[in-house]
């Protein structure tokens, strides 16, 4: 079965950069959406941003001119480049892709701790 692996997380301080990674363990055909999504402790699972096959790229918010997303169609790998860290963007960092099919992959998470 096809897995999704994180990585690139790790502690930084405050206002430093972290990049995050996803590649798939196997191939994915007809991939729709890549996206990055986060949960904090105590907090429901969010989305970071996504960016669609064609289409449009989106962010939470909260994030906006600060990560950005892109995605290697090549080797199907998404990454998420996140600058000017903020103690509030702890997280475990989620990658997801969904297929054109409606099938959806997940990670297991990687942490981000943003801390002095």
């Amino acid at each position: 079965q096809v897995q999704l692996v994180e990585s690139g997380g790790g502690l930084v301080q405050p206002g430093g950069s972290l990049t995050l990674s996803c590649a798939a363990s196997g191939r994915i055909f007809s991939i729709y959406s890549m996206g990055w999504y986060r949960q904090a402790p105590g907090k429901q699972r969010e989305l970071v941003a996504t960016l669609t096959s064609g289409g449009p790229t989106n962010y939470a918010d909260s994030v906006k001119g600060r990560f950005t997303i892109s995605r290697d169609n090549g080797k199907n790998t998404v990454t998420l480049q996140m600058n000017s860290l903020k103690p509030e963007d702890t997280a475990v960092y989620y990658c997801s892709y969904l297929t054109t099919g409606a099938s959806a992959y997940w990670g297991q998470g990687t942490q981000v701790t943003v801390s002095s």
